[in-house]
C-alpha cells in the first residue's frame, strides 16, 4: 500500500552462515524477546528486552556502549551500541540485571536482506529464530514474504506459542516451520517453561496438516522433560495428519554450552537413552528420526 511504513523487527543478531539451523547453508536471523523461560535455554540473552538501565555500559571493556540521551523512540535515554568496536565478549549480558543484551537494533526486512545480498550465492535460505520470532508476527510475515521473493526461502524456528492458523500469508510464504515441543504434559511444560502448551499442540496439528511442518524437535533433558511422552504424543498427532513418515523428528541431547550458569549442572542424556527414544519414535511410525 502506498505510504505504508515497512514493518520493523527487533533483531538480536544475524548469523551469516550456519549448517545446523535447517538444510544447507543458511543465514540465521535471531529476534529479541521470548514468552517462555525454559530452564535449559541456550540463548538466554535473547529472552528479555533491554530497558536501557545502563548497567552494562561501564562493564564493556571495548567502550562499545554509551548512554544516548533522548535517543529512544519517545525521547527517553537509551543504551547505544557501536558495532564497529564491539568484541562480542558477553560482558554486557553478564552485567545486565535481566540477563538481556543491549546489542539489538530495529530493522526492516529490506535492511536484513541487504546485509545478506553479497552472501546470497552461498546461501540455501534463511532461518528466523530467537528468542521467539512468532511474538513479532507482523514483521515475521513481511520478512518471510520478502525473503521468498528474493530467492532466500525462510524457515521459521518457533516454540509454537503464536497462533499460526491466524497468519495464512506467513504460512504460505514460509519454506516451513521447525517446531520445538518442550514437554507434552501441561504440568511438566509449565514447570519447564513457566507457560502452557495448548497452542504448541494446536500448531503441531495445524502445521502438519498444512504441509508446512519441516521438523519437530525435542530437547532431551533428564528430570526436566517428559521425552517419552513427547515422542508418543508427537507421533500420534502426525499419524492423524498423515505426515509421520516424512516429518523430521530431531532428538537433541541437552548440552551445557550457552545456558545460564545456574543451569550448567543439569545432566545430559546418555546415548542409550537417546537411542531408545529413537527406537520408540520409529515404532510409533516416525520415519525420519535424527539424534543430535
Amino acid at each position: 500500500m502506498i505510504g505504508q511504513q515497512a514493518a520493523e523487527g527487533l533483531v538480536a543478531r544475524i548469523l551469516y552462515s550456519s549448517a545446523v539451523d535447517g538444510p544447507g547453508n543458511r543465514a540465521v536471523v535471531f529476534l529479541q524477546g521470548c514468552d517462555f523461560d525454559c530452564a535449559y535455554c541456550h540463548n538466554p540473552e535473547t529472552r528479555n528486552l533491554c530497558d536501557h538501565c545502563g548497567a552494562c555500559v561501564g562493564a564493556c571493556p571495548a567502550g562499545a556502549l554509551s548512554i544516548a540521551e533522548g535517543g529512544g523512540e519517545g525521547g527517553e535515554r537509551r543504551v547505544a551500541w557501536d558495532e564497529t568496536v564491539c568484541r562480542d565478549c558477553g560482558a554486557c549480558v553478564r552485567a545486565c540485571p535481566k540477563g538481556s543484551s543491549p546489542k539489538t537494533r530495529r530493522m526492516t526486512a529490506a535492511e536484513i536482506l541487504a546485509r545478506l545480498e553479497r552472501r546470497k550465492p552461498f546461501l540455501s535460505g534463511i532461518t528466523v529464530s530467537g528468542g521467539e520470532c512468532g511474538l513479532q508476527a507482523a514483521f515475521l510475515e513481511e520478512l518471510a514474504v520478502a525473503a521468498r521473493a528474493a530467492g532466500l526461502p525462510a524457515l521459521i524456528d518457533t516454540n509454537g506459542s503464536t497462533d499460526y492458523s491466524a497468519r495464512p500469508r506467513l504460512v504460505e510464504a514460509a519454506e516451513g516451520f521447525m517446531l520445538d515441543v518442550k514437554a507434552w504434559d501441561q504440568g511438566v511444560h509449565r514447570a519447564l517453561t513457566l507457560a502452557g502448551n495448548d497452542a504448541v499442540k494446536r500448531n503441531l496439528g495445524y502445521l502438519a496438516g498444512a504441509g508446512k511442518l519441516a521438523e519437530v524437535r525435542v530437547v532431551v533433558a533428564p528430570g526436566l522433560v517428559d521425552a517419552e511422552a513427547c515422542v508418543r504424543g508427537i507421533a500420534e498427532v502426525l499419524r492423524t495428519a498423515g505426515t509421520a513418515g516424512r516429518t523430521v523428528l530431531k532428538l537433541i541431547a541437552f548440552r551445557r554450552e550457552g545456558v545460564r550458569p545456574a543451569r550448567v549442572a543439569l545432566p545430559g542424556p546418555g546415548r542409550e537413552e537417546l537411542e531408545a527414544l529413537a527406537a520408540l519414535a520409529r515404532s510409533e511410525g516416525m520415519g525420519n528420526v535424527v539424534i543430535v
